[in-house]
């Protein structure tokens, strides 16, 4: 196997939830630490199969290629397997372009890609995400970049052009004007500065 090479399968890699960062943990470890059930467990793997699946079907069809993703489950009051939380977003999904992945592939290059992971590994050239109490800011490109990227990303895959409410204008003793920028559909907050 080869870094970036398409796996045979779609695999699963369940993790639980710790005070400061998901932890790996093993089918049978789930089962006997009685985490989950054995029918819990095969309901929720074979929902994340699907359910990644056709991320990957709608991905392709948009230009990308969902790379892997994180889902959360739990359990309702009924007893029923649920997903909770979000789905297939960047923050918790890593995709690529898919015109030049084979290319790059085959030439030993870092396939495209269109999510957070550039940042998520910045962050862990400069801190200890997971340890460390205060976490340093990030430079302001790089934020940019991010916001660049969830807008690429969003306008990709739904066909829609990307619109900005402005809702909030601030100003700081540098006289650097700020905006909060709330796109409605997304439900997400970025905060870009203006010089």
């Amino acid at each position: 196997m080869v870094k970036n090479e398409k796996l045979p399968a779609n695999i699963l890699t369940p993790t639980t939830k710790s005070a400061d960062h998901d932890a790996p943990v093993s089918p049978d470890e789930i089962i006997e630490r009685g985490l989950m059930t054995q029918a819990d467990f095969e309901e929720a793997s074979w929902k994340a199969l699907k359910l990644f699946e056709y991320g990957q079907k709608v991905a392709l069809e948009h230009g990308l290629i969902l790379v892997d993703t994180k889902y959360e489950f739990g359990k309702g009051s009924d007893g029923s397997v649920l997903l909770l939380d979000e789905v297939h977003t960047p923050d918790s999904s890593r995709f690529w372009i898919a015109y030049s992945y084979e290319d790059r592939f085959q030439n030993g290059l870092e396939p495209e890609n269109v999510d957070k992971e550039f940042l998520r590994l910045w962050f862990k050239d400069h801190c200890n995400p997971y340890e460390d109490k205060i976490l340093p800011d990030a430079p302001e490109e790089l934020v940019c970049e991010l916001a660049w990227r969830y807008i690429l990303l969003y306008e990709t895959i739904t066909k829609s052009r990307f619109e900005i409410a402005l809702t909030e204008v601030k100003s700081d003793k540098n006289s650097l004007v700020c905006y909060d920028i709330v796109p409605h559909n997304l439900g997400l907050f970025i905060l870009v500065k203006l010089h």
